[in-house]
């Protein structure tokens, strides 16, 4: 019955890819120019194609600044680390191993299917103008080539396709979940004694000399890092947008240019009744069923009022025939071309002809109109200067940007230049090396950051290199004042030195309290502890991790069976384990625990499919280029 049209399909793909890939979008060429020597070894391959170490480490940094932005608190260290390298070449590996599989298995979606998706997803809604066409300048601002990330789009739904059949397919029968839940969900009868470490602050009085030992042992706990009070500047297209003049008649033009924008798109609402016969069928059975068809049609035209009823006995469309015949509202590019021409020539009320398809032949009643008016442009005047500001500073960004670049390198001593040739606004910060938690703007840029403390613009209070920071966004700074990184004096910090010594000795005092609890307890079995508790995963009752876990392990084979737990900072726990008793079954909390139990099954079987995928493909980690890759990288 639908036969989605390919109107405005490529820009709609590149939309979609927006929403899939959005590191590749915000990460700019710059990035990309980083890592050249030795950048054509290969580090790795799949199906005897290579990836190379330029892939590797531009791939690397995308994942970098895409967490980055998600998570600005996130440690750099931790991000440019060997093992978050490794995971993004190892991604890498996997996403060329599913491509492969995706191609080898035709998995890859065609035109018409990409289409179908973008257009019944509810999430893709907000990324089509009125009209149903796919707002340009949202392409032009990411400066995407739709082409490239139409392809990457495809190869994104085929990955899908690969392991999704895998994990979908996955069964794990009620027995083995049962047997599982009762292992996983066991309870245990405990007697509990804690030994806080808290109680035992009273009895330390620490001497200075123990100060000074746990300050020198424990130097780096008392650094305070490298900070900087910069000046920076930011040239986008908003700085840009706010100074450019729009006369009235010119936002009148582009109003008028582009009245699709602003006027609803026109839906109408129809009802068929549908006699089935297949495109290739015999002429007899073509016929046969255009005989029927008009019988149909005479009925309905002798009482239209009978349209719904005769539908609902007589349609053999099965996903409207319960309604009467009804298909609700539907635009233009939404159903075959024959069946769209004949509606959208229709009053509402009437009554077609035979309307003769792929799918046989319909009778058509139109039974509403919406949309299909235009907004006044008093209502949208704000939107339309909103963008006729941001399409003319897009214009002059890439003169602007090469004014910006040329300055702050060539008057490097002052960002005043830059900021008088191109009306910006100068803006003040403190800095670490690292984004701050919460950090926006130029202030969230690694990249800025780590010209901000470059040797040249620490030693000599230069300004940096203009750095891209986004899209269509550049951003330079200048140091005001520098401090290093330093260990403060104890004087500085001894209250804070005092109360760690005294944490460590506490919490000493308490483990050796309850070690000899737990000699105690092996001699005399029968002796009760203070708390006594039935714990369980499921119900913890608030017990530490390590005390829960303890638990839960101890060997029960002989009960009771006495652990001892170092709670570090806290102090200590002593547990008797008394008893073991299964698990409370539950039917609902049972069904959600089995599927959940499904979920990691089936993330398993997926886990080894993907490995006989990576064998099938031959895909290889070169190990020796790899470690040589990690011995050259910068920090």
């Amino acid at each position: 019955m639908f036969d989605f049209v390919r109107t405005h399909s490529r820009l709609m793909l590149g939309i979609m890819v927006l929403l899939i890939f959005p590191s590749f979008i915000f990460f700019g060429i710059q990035g990309y120019s980083r890592f050249t020597e030795g950048g054509a070894v290969t580090v790795a391959a799949v199906d005897g194609q290579s990836i190379s170490r330029d892939e590797w480490e531009n791939t690397h940094r995308t994942n970098i600044e895409r967490l980055r932005r998600q998570r600005p608190e996130i440690d750099a260290k931790t991000l440019e680390s060997p093992e978050m390298r490794r995971d993004t070449l190892e991604g890498l590996v996997r996403d060329r191993v599913l491509i492969a599989t995706a191609r080898q298995f035709h998995l890859v979606p065609d035109d018409e299917r990409l289409q179908r998706l973008f257009l019944t997803d509810p999430q893709f809604a907000s990324l089509r103008n009125p009209d149903g066409s796919v707002n340009r300048e949202l392409l032009a601002a990411q400066g995407l080539s739709v082409q490239g990330f139409e392809q990457q789009l495809r190869q994104e739904f085929g990955m899908q396709q690969v392991l999704g059949a895998v994990a979908q397919s996955s069964f794990t029968p009620p027995a083995v979940a049962a047997t599982s839940l009762d292992a996983l969900l066991q309870r245990r009868a405990v007697q509990i004694q804690r030994f806080d470490a808290n109680a035992y602050r009273a009895q330390v009085t620490p001497a200075d000399a123990d100060l000074q030992a746990y300050y020198e042992a424990h130097a780096a706990d008392f650094r305070a890092p490298e900070q900087a009070k910069i000046e920076y500047v930011v040239l986008d297209l908003a700085a840009l947008a706010k100074d450019v003049a729009v006369p009235e008649e010119d936002l009148r033009r582009y109003y008028d240019e582009n009245a699709s924008r602003y006027t609803q798109a026109e839906e109408r609402r129809a009802s068929h009744i549908l006699v089935k016969v297949d495109a290739s069928a015999s002429a007899d059975d073509k016929k046969a069923a255009k005989a029927r068809a008009e019988q149909l049609l005479a009925d309905v035209r002798r009482s239209p009022t009978s349209f719904a009823e005769i539908a609902r006995k007589n349609s053999q469309d099965p996903g409207s025939a319960g309604r009467g015949g009804d298909l609700d509202f539907f635009g233009r590019g939404m159903m075959t071309k024959a069946f769209e021409d004949a509606v959208y020539a229709m009053k509402p009320g009437e009554i077609s002809n035979l309307v003769e398809t792929d799918f046989g032949y319909h009778i058509i009643t139109l039974t509403g109109i919406r949309g299909g008016q235009k907004k006044a442009f008093e209502s949208v005047r704000a939107e339309v200067e909103q963008e006729v500001r941001r399409s003319l500073a897009q214009r002059r960004y890439a003169e602007a940007a090469e004014t910006f670049t040329n300055t702050v390198y060539e008057q490097s001593d002052s960002l005043q230049p830059v900021v008088d040739k191109l009306k910006l606004s100068k803006q003040t910060a403190t800095v670490l090396r690292q984004p701050a938690q919460g950090a926006s703007g130029a202030l969230a840029s690694a990249k800025l950051l780590e010209a901000v403390f470059g040797d040249d613009a620490v030693r000599n209070k230069r300004n940096t290199d203009a750095v891209e920071i986004g899209p269509s966004q550049l951003a330079s700074a200048r140091i005001v004042s520098h401090t290093p990184a330093r260990t403060l004096p104890l004087a500085e910090v001894r209250e804070r030195v005092r109360e760690a010594v005294i944490g460590d000795k506490a919490a000493a005092l308490a483990r050796a309290d309850g070690a000899k609890r737990v000699e105690a307890l092996k001699k005399a079995p029968n002796e009760n502890l203070p708390i006594v508790l039935t714990v369980s995963r499921a119900q913890p009752l608030g017990l530490p991790r390590p005390l829960l876990e303890a638990v839960l392990k101890a060997d029960a084979k002989k009960l009771p069976a006495v652990v001892g737990v170092d709670l570090g900072a806290q102090g200590y726990a002593v547990a008797r384990i008394t008893q073991v008793l299964p698990r409370e079954a539950e039917a609902a909390t049972d069904s959600m625990l089995q599927q959940q139990l499904a979920q990691t099954w089936a993330t398993a079987e997926a886990l080894a499919y993907l490995d006989a995928l990576k064998r099938r493909t031959k895909a290889e980690i070169k190990e020796a280029a790899v470690s040589a890759a990690a011995k050259s990288a910068t920090p």
